[in-house]
Formats: structure tokens, C-alpha cells, sequence
């Protein structure tokens, strides 16, 4: 994510209800509804942080050291267990995982931990006596892309496969522990794959290409392809991917300043090309007429990275869409079935202090 404010990277817990955001100064971790701060690790604690991720709204976050002036290294993982009535911050932190290489990102769910570096996936047995379950290797994965499906019934993992433009799916579940099980693969896109999100469940995946200009959805157990949404025509660096809480809706954010929103239940809510409707044309123009165009979006600051993912619903047919930008800014639109999208809530979260250490 491109570095503003002293941002380094911003994560959402599995659920959404929470956003944590490594600084150069430490750490700061946010309610979104209502927008507050909720603890930080100052920078004295744990220098300078390139990523964390929090396990739902617990007392443990995993952080990864880097920026200009870290106190860990990139190569390690390390938990904070905040609930340790402790005298010394240092005896917080209870687990560390070291690698070889630099770790890109970390996924949590309740049982387990998910490292991944720029050609390995390692997973953990979580958080009682970690043991590892699994590695697998992939193709160069720099962005560090990966999901995790929260759900009780099904332990999904989604990653680039070796093949570019491919998908690697794994149900850990299913995979016995020590084996290099063979993950089932879905050929997504032509080129590399930018961005991927699991719904909920773990039943839909979404990805997107280095072209940024299609987003589409796989059944996760069929593997067929479920549909095919148009973010736009020029090329674009997709940011972030979610699902509605209900897989209902998908939100997506790019360089361009834009979060589109699309209908996934209603489909026949989303737009369509104007050309749709002349009827039979060219094989070339036919892919970019049957595509789905979002049903509503609305403005962000341009080229500053953020992460989007939909608010609690206030009633049946109004739904929100939050976004948060590496520049410190914090936006929240109401938006109806019809494509009405309106500004609810502006914020500056980095302003918002609490009192509190984490």
C-alpha cells in the first residue's frame, strides 16, 4: 500500500467490525461502527510495524516489523496477547514465528495462523502450542495475496496458483496434516491475479487480474464460474475485494479513486453496456457487452490505497459501504438497490485518539 501518514498497511478483522493499521509509530487498531479508536502499541513498544492483523475482536494481533525504523524483524511473526497482566511490555508478546524470508501477510481464523511469504504459505495450529499443519509453494506472490474463510464449516484458503492467472484452493479441513495435499485449481484470469476475496462462507471466491478490469466469482466447490462484473474499461490496481456480511453484494476499490459496488443476489440490479441491448454483435465487443457493470460507486481520494468492505445494515433496502484510505481518511456511503449512493459519514480516523494504551 502505498505509504501516506505514516501508513504502512490497513487490515479488517474477519468479520469487518474492526480495522488495524500499521504505522511507522506503532500500531492503532479502530472500531468502524462507530469509528473509534479501540488501543495502540506506540512505537516504543514495537517500533515500526509493516503489517498486523487482529483474530476477530481478541486480545491477540499478529505483527510484522518494518518501515524505516523497526524494532522486529520482517522475517518474524509475532503475537500480542494484550489480556497478559504483565509489568514489562515485552512479556506480551508470547509467540514469535521466524522464516527465512520476509513474511507479506498473516491470516488468523480461531484454530489457526496463516503466514505467507513471496513463494511459501505456511499454516500454524493456533493459538495453544502452535505446531505446523501445512506449507505450500507458489508461484511468486510479492502483494503477499491470500484469504482465509472464517466459517466453522468450512476452512477454506485461497492463494495464487502456480499457473498465472490461476487460483489454489485448500480446504484444510480435509487435508491431512504433514502432506502436501494437491489443492484444487480454478483458471481465473489470463494474467497474474491482483486481488482475491473469499465470501463468508467460504462457497464464492472473487479475484481480479493485474488488468484490473473484471472482477469474477467462482462457486469454490464446482469450481464453475458464477459471473462476471466490469469494474471499467482502462486498466486499474485493484486494492481490495470484499463480500457483504450475506454475500449479497461485492464492493472493490482501486487506484482510480473508485469503490464500485455490485449486486450479486439481484444480479439484474447491476448495469449493463448500452450495447447489450442492440443485440448480436462481434466476438471481441460480445465478452465486454455480456459483462455486469456496478450498481452504484462513489469517490475516494485517487491513487491513495484503501480498504472497502459494507457496513451494518440499518434497514432492508439501505446498505453502507466503508471505506478507509492510507491517508488517514474514513468514508462511509448509504447506497439503495436503485444505484442511490449518498456520503453518510467523513472522518479522519488517524485524529482519533483514546485515552488508552491497547
Amino acid at each position: 500500500m502505498a505509504q501516506q501518514r505514516g501508513v504502512n498497511s490497513l487490515h479488517f478483522n474477519q468479520d469487518q467490525s474492526c480495522f488495524c493499521c500499521a504505522m511507522e509509530t506503532g500500531v492503532r487498531i479502530y472500531n468502524v461502527e462507530p469509528l473509534m479508536e479501540k488501543g495502540h502499541l506506540d512505537h516504543e513498544q514495537v517500533g515500526s510495524i509493516a503489517h498486523c492483523s487482529m483474530l476477530h475482536r481478541s486480545n491477540l494481533l499478529a505483527i510484522v516489523g518494518g518501515g524505516v525504523n523497526p524494532k522486529f524483524s520482517e522475517i518474524s511473526v509475532l503475537i500480542w496477547d494484550d489480556a497478559q497482566e504483565v509489568r514489562d511490555t515485552k512479556d506480551k508478546l508470547v509467540l514469535e514465528f521466524t522464516f527465512t524470508k520476509p513474511v507479506l501477510a498473516v491470516r488468523m481464523r480461531h484454530d489457526k495462523i496463516i503466514m505467507v511469504l513471496k513463494n511459501r504459505i505456511y499454516v500454524y495450529s493456533f493459538p495453544d502450542n502452535p505446531v505446523k499443519l501445512f506449507e505450500f509453494d507458489t508461484r511468486d506472490n510479492p502483494k503477499g495475496l491470500c484469504d482465509l474463510s472464517p466459517s466453522m464449516e468450512k476452512q477454506l484458503l485461497v492463494f495464487p496458483g502456480h499457473k498465472c492467472g490461476s487460483l489454489q484452493l485448500v480446504d484444510l479441513s480435509n487435508t491431512k496434516p504433514g502432506t502436501s495435499s494437491a489443492p484444487f485449481t480454478i483458471n481465473a484470469h489470463q494474467s497474474e491475479i491482483a486481488c482475491l476475496a473469499l465470501n463468508q462462507p467460504g462457497s464464492v471466491v472473487a479475484s481480479a487480474s493485474r488488468k484490473g478490469t473484471l472482477i469474477r466469482l467462482f462457486d469454490t466447490t464446482t469450481r464453475d464460474k458464477l459471473v462476471e462484473l466490469r469494474r471499467g474499461t482502462d486498466p486499474a490496481t485493484l486494492y481490495c475485494i470484499n463480500f457483504s456480511h450475506d454475500s449479497s453484494f461485492l464492493c472493490a476499490s482501486s487506484d482510480k479513486g473508485t469503490v464500485h459496488i455490485f449486486a450479486l443476489k439481484d444480479t439484474k440490479l447491476n448495469r449493463r453496456s448500452a450495447l447489450a441491448r442492440v443485440g448480436k454483435v462481434g466476438p471481441v465487443i460480445g465478452q465486454y457487452v455480456d459483462s455486469q457493470w456496478s450498481l452504484a460507486s462513489f469517490t475516494v481520494p485517487a491513487e491513495c490505497a484503501c480498504i472497502c468492505a459494507f457496513g451494518k445494515n440499518t434497514s432492508k433496502n439501505v446498505n453502507s459501504v466503508i471505506a478507509i484510505c492510507v491517508d488517514g481518511t474514513f468514508h462511509k456511503y448509504v447506497f439503495t438497490p436503485d444505484g442511490n449512493c449518498n456520503r453518510e459519514a467523513f472522518d479522519v480516523y488517524l485524529d482519533i485518539c483514546d485515552d488508552d494504551d491497547f
